[in-house]
């Protein structure tokens, strides 16, 4: 077998042993690691188009992640659920202090969920507010902020609809989701996210106490429908400001 032969052989069945899929950063990585002896720019050169030259055995189902067509129609569990319950709600409030302490994005922010604002459109999980101080030489206007949090990768889709729709009373909107959601689903809400300007935050779902949440994409800051603005906001006038 020639070098590329090698790689690919290899590369194939790597790719038949993570029925998630594999990226090609992380591919290539793990390839030169076991053929040390070839040029990087060799290992690239053999995979970077396997979906061409193996149509029949792999795709890419987004952008820089490659998976055995074996696995193209199975609905794959991406990490089994700890034993003990954690809430959804429980990440609420820790969100809610990122928001404010870490990302600075509000003065102030409050866990919401449930049905506060009592209508089809969903109710925010944390919602906060920007104010200028008192020391601000510029003062800007009030802004608002919005996130929808999932724990179930089940609901990504759902949550990004509800992301979307915030953005109708929010001057900037996050979706929160775990990071260990499949590679795909990350892919496709990254650039997603990109397009309708909102904010994707990754966060660690099996730890309330520490959820490690990390920026993937910022969100685009934009002027919301000042009636619906007003409409929601005295919902939670008391709590907010």
């Amino acid at each position: 077998m020639t070098r590329k032969e090698k790689i690919q052989k290899r590369a194939l069945e790597i790719l038949e042993e993570n029925p998630e899929g594999v990226r090609y950063s992380k591919l290539k990585k793990e390839l030169s690691k076991e053929f040390s002896e070839y040029p990087i720019n060799t290992i690239h050169g053999s995979i970077w188009n396997l979906d061409t030259v193996f149509p029949k055995k792999v795709y890419k189902p987004a952008r820089g992640l490659f998976k055995h067509l074996k696995y193209k129609d199975i609905d794959i569990e991406e990490r089994p659920e700890k034993k003990k319950k954690i809430n959804e709600e429980d990440f609420y409030q820790p969100f809610a202090d990122w928001l404010k302490n870490e990302l600075e994005d509000c003065t102030k922010a409050i866990p919401l969920g449930g049905n506060k604002f009592r209508d089809k459109w969903g109710t925010p999980d944390v919602i906060g507010i920007r104010e200028p101080s008192r020391s601000d030489i510029i003062k800007g206007p009030t802004e608002i902020t919005s996130a929808e949090i999932k724990t179930d990768t089940k609901d990504l889709i759902t949550a990004f609809g509800q992301a979307c729709a915030y953005k109708l009373f929010s001057h900037k909107s996050y979706i929160v989701i775990p990071k260990d959601s499949s590679e795909e689903d990350i892919s496709r809400l990254d650039s997603l996210c990109i397009i309708f300007g909102i904010g994707l935050i990754l966060f660690n779902r099996n730890n309330p106490e520490d959820p490690q949440f990390e920026i993937r994409v910022r969100p685009l800051k934009h002027e919301p429908d000042m009636f619906y603005a007003n409409k929601y906001m005295k919902l939670v006038e008391n709590e907010l400001f």
